[in-house]
């Protein structure tokens, strides 16, 4: 007969996760400030910094615009109909501005950075583990969060935030394109209303998300990476795991910021 399941094993689980990821970012923040600023040979491998950044941020550039872009089109066509309805169609671009800048920019991003760069961070990670070049690097007294982790996660971070901003001025033109070419929204009229409705939190809170969301993809990347058993078929779980649960971990820590900049009144 089959064991009847356990039922608190699903909370055990979410909880040794937790626990451990947790502990690799600390592990991280703890190793980052020698890895700058010891000696020459336990200092962060500035080449493979400049890397991790190129590959992370600068080659999903293209498609991070494209679905912002999109996005944005998407918003005024969506919200032009309502807002006729009640004679407010120029509140397109008010619409658009503040659902970008303080939502939408950073939270499809994070998103298409998983995809993008995530499930890859974490396949080359399970792949070192599966052909024993951790065990190696150990061998030769090199830290692998040093080695690995740390560019990784600066990498991620530094680069979504900055794609944050991209993404953001992506799809305010995208909100733009359609606005003038469908709605017969003047260019002037549209800007006008983007800059009179944004201010400065609207812009700062977005850049806070997508620094802790770009923390949380490399680290939640390397973590199911550095995890993996079970040779190639470990690697294809951790791969998809990493992917699943990166977008569910961006959504409930979107949700949390959200209401706390809400009830902070920020």
């Amino acid at each position: 007969m089959t064991p009847a399941l356990n039922p608190l094993r699903p909370i055990r689980a979410v909880i040794e996760f937790l626990g451990g990821l947790t502990y690799l970012l600390l592990d991280t923040a703890r190793t980052l400030p020698a890895a700058l600023f010891s000696k020459r040979g336990r200092r962060l491998g500035w080449q493979n910094l400049w890397f991790q950044m190129d590959r992370v941020g600068v080659q999903s550039v293209p498609i991070v615009c494209l679905v912002l872009f999109c996005i944005g089109a998407i918003l005024a066509l969506q919200m032009a109909p309502i807002l006729r309805d009640y004679g407010k169609i120029d509140s397109v671009a008010d619409v658009i501005s503040v659902a970008i800048f303080r939502e939408l920019g950073p939270l499809v991003s994070a998103i298409v950075l998983t995809g993008f760069a995530g499930a890859s961070i974490a396949a080359e990670m399970g792949t070192m583990v599966v052909s024993e070049e951790i065990e190696a690097l150990e061998a030769h007294a090199i830290n692998p969060i040093r080695f690995l982790v740390v560019p990784r996660v600066v990498a991620t971070t530094i680069m979504m935030t900055c794609i944050a901003i991209i993404g953001d001025a992506a799809g305010i033109f995208g909100g733009l394109s359609v606005s003038q070419v469908f709605l017969g929204i003047g260019h002037q009229q549209y800007v006008t209303h983007t800059f009179d409705i944004l201010k400065l939190k609207d812009f700062v809170t977005g850049l806070v998300k997508a620094a802790v969301f770009g923390s949380l993809i490399a680290g939640q990347a390397c973590y199911l990476g550095l995890g993996v058993t079970g040779g190639a078929q470990g690697v294809g779980k951790a791969t998809t795991r990493t992917v699943v649960y990166t977008i569910v971990a961006l959504i409930t820590v979107d949700l949390l910021f959200t209401s706390a900049f809400y009830f902070l009144g920020f």
